[in-house]
């Protein structure tokens, strides 16, 4: 919740500024043809953290007390191509199709004491991400934005590992919901994007399965990921 706040207070922090940057003087316009064209397109590199939104299972804290947390957030990366088509002179429809990888440790306490920290969860994502963005009126060389939309996401890491203690299992498929802002900067030939995006999934992604110590999964009656993104685009 907290990386949510900050994802919030980086998008209102981001039109404060926009709203100084409107009262210096005009500028020659770099690039303005990027922004008359109905189509193009660009590549994203970018750094993450993945989290868990854990919901426990309260029947089986009643008999285990055993619950579930996650541990200090561990830097991922990310690769996305860039698709985009101008629908309005604010706004854009985006498709980022691409690859995310990045890991979680679940910690496990019984009677508030640390049980297990082996789950070292990892994920390795394709993803399709939807999105609108609305852009604000460019000022000189520089624009602020909003972005929002949908992301079917498929992690193909196989996270069941019983040779190194792993007894945690995660769904292929997930769909996420996913909001953000940022920064448009124009140059001669091309355009330098920065953005801050959260992602939070819709859907329980713990798969349950057999295996030799059936608690972990247990202790946890849902499960749903969320990814923080700060991208940096060329257009």
């Amino acid at each position: 919740m907290k990386l949510k706040k900050i994802t919030v207070c980086s998008i209102v922090l981001i039109f404060c500024c926009i709203g100084i940057s409107a009262q210096s003087n005009n500028k020659i316009l770099n690039y303005q043809q990027h922004d008359n064209r109905i189509i193009h397109f660009g590549f994203c590199l970018g750094l993450n953290a993945m989290d868990y939104t854990v919901t426990p299972s309260l029947a089986h804290y009643q008999t285990d007390s055993l619950t579930a947390n996650v541990s200090k957030l561990s830097p991922g990366f990310h690769i996305q191509a860039v698709a985009a088509m101008r629908m309005t002179d604010r706004i854009e429809l985006r498709f980022l199709p691409g690859v995310a990888f990045g890991s979680r440790q679940l910690m496990f306490y019984r009677h508030n004491e640390l049980f297990d920290d082996k789950q070292q969860l990892e994920s390795s994502y394709i993803e399709l991400p939807i999105l609108l963005k609305y852009k604000s009126t460019r000022v000189n060389n520089m624009r602020g934005f909003l972005v929002g939309g949908i992301n079917p996401r498929f992690d193909l890491a196989k996270t069941y590992r019983e040779e190194d203690e792993i007894y945690m299992d995660l769904s292929l498929a997930d769909l996420c919901y996913e909001v953000g802002g940022g920064f448009d900067f124009y140059f001669p030939y091309f355009k330098l994007t920065f953005e801050i995006r959260g992602s939070w999934g819709m859907f329980d992604v713990l798969k349950r399965r057999a295996t030799p110590h059936p608690e972990f999964q247990n202790a946890i009656d849902k499960l749903r990921s969320s990814v923080y993104l700060f991208s940096i685009y060329i257009e």
